[in-house]
């Protein structure tokens, strides 16, 4: 009750918050996705970098994350920035490439030899039955990687909010410091209910971007 009846007196506010949130994760994922679809594309042409990077993107991810939020403050005070929301953003990015470069390397590489053999009879260059076969076959595990990398970040991206990055993890602090848990409550749910949507929506993306066939 006291969860409601706080939502409904700070509703404005919660949406600024929830667009503050949504706007770090979006920024932080496109990078990765930028970033991190290329990488593991490159790694399954070169076995000892891809077991080099995939060693390293799963060290970051066992870093805490209000331990990595707190290593970028005074590396990017450094260019003056190091509180607020571009050291979210970068600790976002760094946590996001493991479930899209692992993703991207595994889907790749599992595509079936024999078919990647015909694309190369029929003429098609490397590049080409890369582009054409492999990336297509691959795409249903791309997305999930970038889904996993999405919905994680919405969640650790509540903790941004530590370091000046504001979103829905804001009522979380306040709440903790006030001894509040109508605020702290309506900034979980809120959060809960933001990861539950994006994770629809790309599933959603996912069915209608991959071919039935590919999906079976």
């Amino acid at each position: 009750m006291e969860t409601w009846q706080f939502l409904l007196g700070n509703w404005q506010q919660t949406l600024i918050l929830a667009w503050q949130h949504a706007w770090v994760v979006a920024i932080a994922v496109v990078i990765a996705i930028l970033t991190g679809v290329p990488i593991g594309i490159w790694i399954t042409f070169n076995e000892e970098a891809a077991d080099v990077v995939l060693y390293v993107a799963g060290i970051i991810m066992t870093i805490p994350s209000i331990a990595l939020f707190g290593i970028m403050i005074p590396l990017l005070s450094l260019f003056g920035h190091g509180i607020g929301t571009v050291p979210a953003v970068v600790a976002l990015v760094l946590y996001s490439q493991l479930p899209i470069i692992r993703n991207t390397y595994t889907a790749i590489k599992n595509v079936n030899p024999n078919i990647i053999d015909a694309g190369i009879g029929m003429g098609m260059t490397r590049w080409q039955v890369l582009g054409r076969v492999q990336l297509p076959m691959a795409l249903s595990v791309i997305i999930a990687g970038v889904r996993v990398a999405v919905v994680m970040s919405i969640g650790i991206g509540a903790i941004a909010a530590y370091i000046g990055a504001g979103g829905l993890g804001h009522f979380i602090f306040m709440g903790i410091n006030q001894s509040f848990d109508g605020m702290i409550n309506c900034g979980a749910f809120a959060v809960a209910i933001m990861a539950i949507a994006i994770d629809y929506l790309f599933g959603f993306v996912e069915n209608r971007l991959v071919s039935k066939g590919l999906s079976a």
